[in-house]
């Protein structure tokens, strides 16, 4: 009777450590959404920790966490996974969309992220489809580029958009940004941005890497 007792003492700790070495909590705790399937949720290869994030270029939201997340990979140096996920209503987030995927593969992924960033910074003044092909006619024409008459002409653009978007419904998101810190063996979700640092350098515990020096992102 003892030995049975034992062996359930030992099979329970066991799977402690099993639920402690795939972590899945948030910050602040107690905050994770009810997701789906989760297996998307790892760093791409050859990295111990990286941010992956889903986003809608007409969200509020996101403009806001736009600035932290990408002072957070520049200060950790870890990559960031980003998907876009488009929110129903909002009326130019698909052609921003496809305008920032093809300065990805036509131009640079530099230029591609600054579109992004210029794009969340301008929200407030695109108000319509109109006003958004202008913005972005300005932005190709300051960074000495040709805007294409026809952006997405075989629909491979949209076809990456709607992949991001089917892998957010398979998750089973319910807001952008979702932001979420992930390693091998666990993962973060962020629900408050300027917890961000935090996450990282929790996820940076779990793998046992050195977390930066630093402070805690202050609220804006």
């Amino acid at each position: 009777m003892a030995r049975n007792v034992v062996t359930a003492s030992l099979s329970l700790l066991l799977s402690v450590v099993v639920v402690s070495a795939t972590a899945q909590v948030s910050v602040p705790p107690n905050q994770v959404d009810h997701f789906k399937d989760t297996s998307m949720l790892v760093p791409p290869p050859g990295a111990k920790v990286a941010i992956i994030e889903w986003e809608d270029l007409e969200c509020p939201a996101c403009a806001h966490a736009f600035p932290f997340v990408h002072m957070a990979i520049d200060h950790y140096h870890i990559p960031l996974v980003r998907y876009d996920f488009l929110i129903p209503g909002h009326m130019w987030s698909r052609e921003a969309a496809l305008y920032a995927r093809y300065l990805q593969d036509k131009v640079s992924p530099e230029i591609a992220t600054d579109y992004r960033r210029q794009v969340f910074a301008s929200q407030f003044k695109l108000a319509s489809k109109d006003d958004l092909n202008r913005f972005t006619q300005e932005f190709f024409t300051k960074h000495g580029k040709q805007m294409p008459f026809v952006v997405d002409p075989s629909g491979q653009l949209q076809r990456e958009v709607n992949a991001d978007v089917a892998l957010g419904d398979k998750l089973g998101l319910s807001q952008t940004p979702t932001l979420v810190v992930v390693t091998p063996k666990g993962w973060i979700q962020v629900k408050d941005v300027s917890d961000l640092y935090q996450a990282i350098d929790e996820a940076e515990a779990m793998v046992g890497s050195a977390p930066a020096e630093h402070g805690k992102v202050a609220k804006k």
